[in-house]
């Protein structure tokens, strides 16, 4: 994880210095002395998006033992085994893409109906692919 908050931090420092630039830059361009506010304001929201991912990252780093990734003498070999469990056959995630494509087109067109059938679409979706082992509906019956 230290290695995530390193990349994280590092944007986000990235992120208020263009923004600072970039209001210094258009306070002078203007004939006024105005800053633009819109592209200073949505380049200070990503630095404060990628300052509050990196700081999670470094919270977590700092409470689990070093992973393979995060120390310079490890192997490759000790980066290997499980990862976790991903489903082979599961048909819920294409639901669940075409509840959001439902959903977006809602928002653009601002269909406050379709909204609450997205919505609606994507709660049965989510529940559907979360409680998808749950059942055992996915199992062979013994003999």
């Amino acid at each position: 994880m230290r290695i995530e908050a390193r990349i994280f931090l590092g944007v986000a420092a990235f992120l208020f210095g263009a923004s600072i630039l970039y209001g210094v830059w258009t306070a002078g361009d203007s004939a006024t002395g105005h800053v633009e506010v819109a592209g200073t304001t949505a380049l200070a929201l990503s630095g404060g998006l990628a300052l509050i991912v990196g700081s999670y990252f470094a919270f977590v780093a700092r409470r689990i033992d070093p992973r393979p990734e995060d120390r310079p003498d490890a192997d490759i070999a000790e980066g290997a085994g499980e990862l976790g469990f991903f489903s082979p056959g599961s048909y819920w995630p294409l639901g669940i893409a075409l509840s959001a494509a439902v959903s977006g087109l809602a928002l653009a067109f601002w269909e406050i109906w379709l909204l609450v059938i997205a919505f609606a679409l994507i709660m049965a979706t989510v529940g559907g692919l979360l409680f998808e082992y749950y059942t055992r509906g996915h199992t062979s019956p013994t003999i």
